[in-house]
């Protein structure tokens, strides 16, 4: 009879499950910097509003950065759960909604599903590129969450109504009286402490995260299995941003854990990516691309193949299958 040790080598995934089940409270005890972040936020959060003292630019500029992170968290959350527990798990939704002003059920149509999709079906991401195009290309990365944003809720509202998963239904609509609601009440015990130091916090890590798909998708190859995505490999920036630099991976294998990432980068696409779609530094690049004078940039698209359809088309099966998963209760990938 095989050993146990021999067993897991056999089956990584199980391996993995039962690694995971080794820990206290979450999955994997990096998820413990994920809390962190968002714990360091919404107690920034706290104090500005209660505290007149801590209403300063300092603290209103860190708790917009974290409020980016806690958007970050929830895509993370959102493919894999961060707990143990099912119920825990949906009540840390509404905690990051209140920190993030949105439900983040959302990310499951319009992340885990739509995006990881591409142009597969014939019609744009509702957070395509394509759909900003000014001349100017730093008038794009200002005005691209005005279009991306209404385009995702509309485009969630239809999934809802087509789907009709009453679960999700159900979960979305706490997320969204409990970010609302709490947000109002803040609004009408202090209007302009919480107007200043909680809304426009909360709204700038929502409009950033959705910058964030003009930053990683512009001028890339949706059609290519490697040269879809920017990445930006900077060891402390991918620390801080829990490895979501690394996007090309995440949208070949978004079943893995973010742990992962890095590796699996270095392993897998790094050899094989356009070189250029490799980014050391995202301010160096926000910086060429968007302040110096120069026109947006364009991607030339490599030649692919049968091989390539049929890797795209595992994906978005892959996709499918790790969002019904996400739905599905403790079992899930990120119940």
């Amino acid at each position: 009879m095989a050993s146990q040790g021999e067993a897991a080598g056999a089956n990584p995934a199980a391996h993995g499950r039962e690694r995971e089940h080794q820990t206290w409270l979450v999955r994997h005890p990096a998820e413990w910097r994920q809390v962190g972040i968002v714990g360091a936020y919404l107690g920034l959060l706290g104090l500005m509003y209660f505290v007149p003292a801590w209403r300063h630019p300092l603290p209103f500029a860190l708790a917009c950065l974290l409020s980016f992170l806690n958007a970050v968290v929830i895509h993370n959350h959102m493919h894999r759960g961060i707990f143990h527990s099912h119920r825990l798990n949906l009540i840390w939704r509404g905690v990051l909604s209140f920190g993030a002003l949105y439900p983040a059920s959302a990310n499951v149509p319009a992340h885990n599903l739509v995006h990881h999709h591409f142009a597969d079906d014939g019609q744009p991401d509702w957070a395509d590129p394509s759909h900003v195009a000014f001349r100017w290309h730093l008038l794009n990365l200002i005005h691209f969450p005005n279009i991306a944003g209404p385009n995702t809720f509309a485009g969630v509202g239809r999934w809802a109504q087509v789907t009709k998963q009453q679960g999700f239904v159900r979960q979305y609509t706490t997320e969204l009286a409990v970010a609302f609601g709490l947000t109002g009440a803040a609004l009408l015990h202090d209007f302009w402490g919480a107007l200043l130091f909680i809304v426009l916090p909360q709204l700038y890590g929502a409009r950033c995260i959705l910058r964030i798909n003009l930053i990683q998708h512009d001028a890339t190859d949706p059609s290519s299995e490697y040269d879809h995505s920017r990445n930006f490999v900077g060891r402390w920036f991918n620390w801080i941003m829990c490895n979501n630099g690394y996007h090309t991976i995440h949208h070949n294998r978004a079943g893995l854990h973010w742990t992962e990432l890095a590796e699996a980068h270095r392993r897998e696409v790094a050899p094989r990516i356009e070189p250029r779609l490799d980014e050391p530094s995202m301010v160096l690049y926000l910086l060429r691309t968007f302040l110096l004078p120069r026109r947006r940039p364009v991607m030339r698209a490599r030649a692919g193949g049968e091989a390539e359809q049929s890797a795209r088309a595992e994906r978005r099966a892959a996709a499918e299958q790790q969002a019904a998963r996400e739905q599905s209760g403790p079992e899930g990938a990120a119940t």
